[in-house]
């Protein structure tokens, strides 16, 4: 039961973080996708620090792994805007804005990941 109530604080607290970084960036610049664009990539650089963490020396609690990992970057980070965003933008006509948010979201997040990992292990 504590696993359920530690996905769920950490998707809570992943929303709210989620949002915060969208309405920051739309703040600064308008509206645009660049808000999903930096929850996603930020996310994959911090998933990928949590996981080169847990398997090196500090050895990372389960319970804290499933509170950050699946709760708090499973709400954090998100696909389905990622895809109903480049396809609402396709469907207006900006093919190219469309395919660079998916492209460019896939490459710099693995990108970011790979950083993560590569991070956490300097460090840990």
């Amino acid at each position: 039961m504590l696993l359920w109530a530690l996905v769920a604080l950490g998707g809570a607290l992943g929303a709210m973080s989620r949002y915060a970084v969208d309405r920051s960036v739309s703040a600064m610049m308008g509206p645009t996708v660049l808000g999903t664009f930096a929850a996603n990539i930020s996310g994959s650089f911090l998933l990928g620090f949590v996981v080169a963490v847990a398997s090196g020396r500090l050895g990372l609690s389960e319970e804290f792994r499933i509170f950050i990992a699946v709760g708090f970057l499973g709400s954090y980070t998100t696909f389905s805007t990622l895809t109903v965003a480049s396809i609402l933008l396709a469907g207006d006509g900006d093919w190219m804005r469309a395919v660079t948010n998916i492209v460019g979201s896939v490459v710099v997040g693995m990108a970011a990941a790979l950083a993560g990992i590569v991070v956490g292990r300097a460090i840990f």
